[in-house]
């Protein structure tokens, strides 16, 4: 797909720029970033920004922190400093947006019982509601979205390695395959949703159901029904066509939701196979499995936090 990274002083800087509402988890993807090798900059003024990339180019990668706590801070601004930026190095920054839903964000402030910098002397609901209204504009023009609802820090930090890690800079498209349940909804974060629930369901074999989609007798299975080979051809084709076109754009992930019915079996065998398949074709490939990592519910509190 791309040319190997050069050393380091052929590298283009790697510029990644985090934000979304209070308590989905920024200081736990910069602290995650800064482990990876990258100078991590958090709450800098917008203002001060272009002058931090005025000068020669930096060593490192860098990844800022940005959010409304921030005494300057605009939508608008956000979004021109980041193109004043991308003048300034020739590279185009990341805009790493880290979405949650509200309900959660509510748990996860009256778990820590801390105030909301939106509404310091008021409801967490109500500097919740604020925040994400004023954030929308971002979430849509975010180059990478993350959903953190159902995430340990564990897994976001997981996450940002394999979407930040050795690799996956240098204007690399990144691929996220998910596999879920439609029971528990769509993903947020997803670009595009393919429904497979047409397939033969191995859920109905005693002996397969309590396997997943990562075992082999559950894969021959599913790849067994007669509908497999067709969709699977047509699917990667417009794979093939798309990604490239994407890459060409500057897009820096491509998120691929595939849903069945309890997001086990033929969701699972289809991430694992794309998977496969899109790596072999050269792509950089993230997996996820939303609704196996539900399966082993977390303690309380072992949310993403509120940072």
């Amino acid at each position: 797909m791309s040319e190997q990274r050069g050393s380091e002083q052929e590298r283009e800087q790697e510029i990644v720029v985090v934000t979304g509402p209070a308590g989905s988890g920024r200081s736990t993807a910069i602290g995650a970033l800064e482990d990876l090798g990258f100078e991590a900059i958090d709450n800098l003024p917008i203002s001060l920004l272009p002058r931090l990339f005025s000068g020669p180019p930096l060593t490192r990668p860098v990844v800022v922190g940005i959010d409304p706590r921030n005494r300057d801070f605009s939508v608008a601004g956000v979004l021109e400093t980041i193109e004043a930026v991308a003048r300034e190095t020739s590279t185009k920054p990341v805009l790493a947006f880290l979405d949650c839903d509200a309900q959660t964000l509510l748990r996860r402030y009256n778990e820590t019982r801390r105030r909301h910098p939106l509404s310091p002397s008021g409801s967490p609901r109500v500097g919740i509601e604020r925040e994400i209204a004023l954030l929308a504009p971002l979430r849509e023009r975010a180059d990478v979205l993350i959903d953190t609802a159902g995430l340990t820090p564990h897994e976001l930090r997981a996450e940002i390695g394999r979407l930040f890690g050795e690799g996956a800079a240098g204007g690399e498209l990144v691929v996220g395959l998910e596999s879920f349940s439609y029971k528990r909804g769509t993903p947020r974060s997803s670009d595009m949703v393919i429904d497979v629930r047409f397939l033969r369901n191995p859920h109905w074999d005693a002996e397969l159901r309590p396997r997943d989609g990562r075992d082999e007798a559950v894969q021959a299975f599913v790849k067994a029904d007669p509908a497999f080979g067709p969709f699977y051809d047509k699917l990667t084709d417009l794979l093939r066509f798309l990604l490239p076109a994407y890459s060409a754009e500057g897009k820096s992930y491509f998120s691929l939701g595939i849903g069945c019915t309890g997001g086990r079996h033929r969701s699972v065998t289809l991430v694992e196979s794309l998977a496969k398949t899109l790596a072999q074709d050269g792509w950089r490939v993230s997996t996820r499995h939303r609704d196996l990592e539900r399966a082993t519910p977390a303690a309380p509190g072992s949310g993403v936090g509120t940072a």
